[in-house]
């Protein structure tokens, strides 16, 4: 499971990290190992569903970019070094990611696609100096980096740095409105995108769907168990897929005000701990999967319009919806209405 410390009720001054919250953090991880969960730790957040958490030190009267500014970055380094330091000897610990969609961070900290680039590699390094042997880094950014052409953010990032392409995958994010709840193009989107990140990262670099979710309304909730064993059945079809994380286990109650209204029943659980239809579907497709991984097979092959890694501004050219997507989606589609991914290629 992921984790998401939230870093500035860690680190509420620069020169300032709460050991007693540092505690509670490795509590949580110490709880999780003796209930059998390895845990990768999101150490920057950061952003967490529509919420921004920043410092105070990086406010206001202290104001500055947290990608470009390098009084802010500084404190960085020394959180993470704390972070890394106080828990990679926790065998539960199994990976580190930098933040968890820290490109949600812009545009309210200005940046660059140069100066992003240079953050994510030198908070990677200072993960790696810390780390034990074994461990995971992972860069961990939502989907514009793939698809948005100004997003000064890029598939480069993800595909390069650590050790595991991440993708998340959000059917709001125009998907849904190709062809529906349980039409092929949205029910396949977490494989076109783990896809794309192969194309961009190569047949050798394991991809890991770190975010995937049913939300409402583009999943109705009389849909959501079907669209999990889909979207399942199509993305483990992928031989470079090493795992799934679901977002999220619970539902978050409603009293707890200002969340967008997706972000309330998002859950595989309700905020009384019953398990929802959509966590019956999940937990048998994660078994069939797991019985019978897809034998190695031809796949068709397609080649994308543009190179997105070397020309981002293309980046639209391969966006849910383009006429590349729909191709995609018609190559691989099934007569029951399943896709089996199509290999994506840059020219």
């Amino acid at each position: 499971m992921r984790i998401f410390p939230v870093w500035p009720w860690i680190q509420p001054g620069r020169g300032h990290l709460r050991s007693s919250a540092v505690d509670d953090v490795r509590q949580l991880v110490r709880i999780a190992a003796r209930l059998g969960l390895d845990v990768c730790v999101d150490l920057v957040q950061g952003h967490l569903s529509s919420f921004d958490f920043v410092p105070s030190w990086a406010l206001t009267w202290h104001r500055a970019s947290v990608f470009e500014d390098r009084r802010v970055r500084d404190g960085l380094r020394a959180y993470v070094t704390a972070m890394v330091d106080e828990l990679a000897g926790e065998p539960g610990v199994f990976a580190f990611t930098l933040g968890n969609e820290v490109n949600n961070l812009w545009p309210a900290n200005p940046t660059s696609v140069d100066a992003s680039t240079g953050w994510a590699a030198e908070l990677v390094e200072v993960v790696r100096e810390h780390a034990r042997t074994g461990q995971q880094v992972i860069h961990s950014l939502f989907d514009d980096a793939f698809y948005a052409p100004d997003h000064p953010f890029g598939p480069q990032d993800v595909v390069r740095l650590g050790d595991v392409s991440s993708v998340h995958s959000w059917v709001f994010n125009g998907t849904s409105a190709v062809d529906g709840p349980l039409g092929p193009a949205t029910t396949s989107h977490a494989a076109y995108l783990a896809e794309l990140a192969v194309a961009c990262g190569g047949p050798d670099r394991p991809v890991w769907l770190q975010e995937v979710g049913a939300p409402l309304p583009d999943v109705p909730l009389e849909h959501a168990a079907e669209f999990v064993r889909r979207t399942v059945a199509s993305v483990t079809a992928l031989p470079q897929l090493v795992g799934i994380t679901w977002w999220c286990s619970h539902d978050v109650d409603r009293r707890q005000l200002d969340f967008p209204d997706r972000e309330y029943d998002l859950g595989l659980f309700t905020v009384d701990h019953r398990a929802k239809p959509a966590a019956d579907a999940l937990r048998a497709a994660i078994a069939r999967a797991r019985e019978a991984r897809p034998a190695a097979a031809p796949r068709p092959v397609l080649t994308a319009p543009d190179d997105i890694l070397r020309h981002p501004r293309s980046r639209g050219s391969v966006a849910p919806g383009s006429e590349f997507h729909r191709a995609w989606v018609a190559a691989g589609r099934q007569p029951d209405g399943s896709v089996i991914p199509a290999r994506i290629q840059l020219p």
